[in-house]
């Protein structure tokens, strides 16, 4: 990791803002001839005359990440000859400012890079390429039923399901050590209950001086998508099965709307870890200020690099079920491609298992195909955790990565900010709060 990355991370960037800062990268050379990257048969498989093409993507990526895409493009062009993917690496913070306003001009990059929260709203405005008549039939197949649903849209596929990341909890093995804590789960269905994770933060509470808190979750930004992990955990869910009618009037709404509110109440987090919050968890929980933190697998670099106390993971907490976030990037094209083959071609390339192993393996993300799953993944970094971050993502259903992957997610992601802010630090009751979503994701499926 270079130097100013880390500087960058101490003084209160998380990855989602610093992990662009390699700049605009340019990727291959051109060469001649034609190449054979055919996935469908359809009528725009052969090249142009001329032979030579060139794909452009534009993405955002840790220096792991982009060595990672720089090495699958690498495969691809030996692979199609006469073909060059452009890679265009931007800061995460312009990255969809720039690719919206690109939309607008009639100029977006044949495919980019888009998080499934985000894919929804692209792919519901007609933005994005329906993959269906370049894919094999059975292409779906290679991917987690849960990774396939998110990139849905209307029964179609409107992109490729790269990688997913999912949080775990991360512990300063010293802290839970001075307090008693001295074993954690070890297994997915051995995760503490909500009751015990209470027990293990009063604990924690009781054993810590005031300006030292148990835990810090990272609902912060766009993150508020992971406090749908406590839904889910209660088995509820914040959509019907249309995607439209809203469903977070429930108990399990109730259940998890009270068991994150007590956070506040039992000072368990800090008051600044609330969802507007612009002190991020992780920077917390690096700082020593809490002795625990929801994280996702791609703070294992950067931790294992810049911490200098004892630290490990372990599995989120259960409660009617498992449950967690389902994060991570898709792939997707651009509707109005003129190389649509070709990027569907380079997609398809990308997702293959050598590819996605190693670039999974290099930036500590988790793969979406299945065999990989199921064979297991070693991360460069710290591998012994791999199958905390892999067990964990397991406890995501496709109807919770579906929901996630709504049309109407950005106008719900806007919802769950203000109410939950409202919910943790404004006073707003559980009921107000309820009947405030339910408004609101009715408005924002509406639209």
């Amino acid at each position: 990791m270079l130097n100013s990355d880390i500087t960058a991370l101490r003084a209160g960037l998380d990855r989602r803002r610093f992990l662009g800062l390699a700049g605009a990268v340019a990727g291959g050379t051109l060469l001649a001839g034609c190449g054979g990257f055919s996935t469908s048969g359809s009528s725009d498989a052969t090249p142009t005359s001329g032979g030579a093409q060139t794909l452009s993507f534009t993405t955002w990526g840790t220096e792991a990440e982009l060595t990672g895409f720089r090495a699958a493009i690498a495969r691809f062009e030996q692979a199609n000859t006469g073909v060059t993917v452009a890679l265009n690496a931007v800061p995460y913070e312009q990255m969809f400012t720039n690719i919206d306003a690109q939309l607008q001009a009639g100029n977006p990059p044949d495919v980019f890079r888009v998080p499934y929260y985000t894919f929804g709203g692209y792919a519901g405005r007609g933005q994005l390429l329906d993959l269906t008549p370049h894919l094999e039939a059975n292409f779906g197949d290679r991917f987690t039923p849960q990774a396939w649903a998110a990139v849905q849209n209307g029964g179609k596929p409107f992109g490729v399901p790269h990688h997913t990341d999912t949080s775990v909890i991360l512990y300063n093995k010293d802290a839970l050590d001075s307090a008693g804590i001295t074993s954690v789960p070890t297994a997915l269905d051995q995760a503490w209950t909500w009751d015990e994770l209470g027990q293990v933060a009063t604990t924690l509470r009781a054993a810590l001086p005031a300006d030292k808190y148990p835990m810090a979750y990272n609902w912060q930004g766009n993150g508020v998508t992971r406090w749908l992990s406590l839904l889910f955990q209660s088995d509820g869910r914040f959509l019907a099965d249309d995607l439209i009618t809203p469903a977070i009037d429930s108990d399990a709404g109730r259940a998890a709307l009270d068991f994150s509110k007590s956070f506040f109440t039992q000072n368990w987090v800090p008051a600044n870890n609330s969802v507007k919050s612009t002190t991020y968890a992780s920077d917390t929980w690096y700082s020593q200020t809490a002795a625990m933190t929801w994280g996702g697998a791609f703070l294992i670099p950067d931790a294992t690099s810049t911490l200098d106390f004892t630290w490990g993971a372990t599995f989120a907490p259960r409660n009617a079920r498992a449950g967690s976030d389902f994060g991570g990037n898709a792939l997707v094209a651009t509707a109005a491609t003129p190389r649509a083959e070709l990027a569907a071609a380079f997609l398809s390339s990308l997702t293959e298992a050598d590819p996605m192993r190693d670039f999974c393996a290099g930036a500590s993300l988790l793969p979406t195909r299945g065999d990989l799953v199921e064979s297991g993944i070693e991360f460069a970094v710290r591998p012994e955790l791999s199958p905390v971050f892999v067990g964990q993502a397991s406890a995501v259903q496709a109807q919770d990565a579906g929901q996630v992957a709504s049309p109407s997610m950005p106008g719900i992601i806007t919802v769950l900010k203000d109410q939950l802010e409202n919910a943790f630090v404004g006073g707003q009751s559980t009921d107000d709060t309820i009947a405030a979503l339910t408004a609101g994701i009715a408005a924002a499926t509406a639209r």
